[in-house]
């Protein structure tokens, strides 16, 4: 297995979109990427703006398949102006 924890902070009036689109991303990752197998959202509890993405792959091959879809390209086009930090 080959596992991603990864932070992502939102730009202050964009967490609701962005959090949609993100989800959005984690549906169509486990459904139609066989090396998939859990992408999950997470809200931080402590932060407002910041939220955790965990995520299984079979291997590192299949992490790289992922970066390659056309839904994470969408996901990147949509957010990458609501990003403060993160991927």
């Amino acid at each position: 297995m080959y596992v991603i924890i990864a932070s992502m902070k939102i730009k202050d009036g964009h967490k609701e979109a962005f959090i949609e689109a993100l989800l959005e991303d984690a549906k169509a990752s486990v459904a139609v990427e066989p090396g998939c197998h859990r992408f999950d959202v997470i809200q931080d509890a402590g932060e407002a703006n910041r939220v955790w993405l965990y995520e299984v792959y079979d291997d590192e091959a299949a992490f790289q398949a992922h970066m390659e879809t056309p839904h994470l390209k969408k996901l990147l086009e949509t957010t990458k102006d609501w990003r403060e930090q993160g991927p």
